[in-house]
């Protein structure tokens, strides 16, 4: 399998109250959904957001999910989520860095890992489609075009 360069995105937020448990500190599920808001940014990034996900005719299940909690964050806590595309030949693997916007430490390390399912079989494709693929190397190609065109 070919590394490739990490294609990221990141958004920022803000832990709201809703979000801490009673020991005050972010309850590790809503963790998850801060992840996935980057992921959508990356995905909507390479121009393959949900709808295209769903034009595209295929299925594609969150099939491992790793989190490792480094650090807990707090209400009132800006935190920045970064989502960086590392695979996306044979699975969609996304790396996510949770980092506390004030000092910059980490909170949370992650990944996940898509799979292209095909209905109604159900037949698990051992190769991403050229639908996502093609998105990908688009952005790659467009993307290193412009960073040989700046100046050095």
């Amino acid at each position: 399998m070919r590394k490739h360069s990490a294609i990221s995105a990141q958004i920022s937020c803000e832990v709201a109250f809703a979000d801490v448990d009673l020991a005050q500190v972010v309850w590790h599920g809503h963790y998850l959904r801060y992840l996935e808001n980057a992921r959508w940014a990356l995905m909507r990034m390479i121009g393959f957001d949900l709808q295209e996900m769903i034009d595209s005719g295929y299925l594609w299940p969150i099939v491992d999910l790793h989190v490792k909690y480094v650090r807990a964050a707090r209400f009132g806590d800006r935190l920045r989520v970064r989502a960086s595309l590392v695979e996306w030949e044979q699975r969609l693997a996304i790396n996510y860095l949770v980092t506390d916007l004030a000092d910059g430490a980490r909170v949370v390390r992650a990944q996940t890992v898509q799979v292209a399912v095909r209905p109604p079989e159900l037949e698990l494709l051992f190769v991403m489609p050229e639908c996502l693929t093609g998105r990908v190397t688009n952005y790659l190609r467009t993307h290193e075009k412009r960073g040989a065109e700046e100046p050095a």
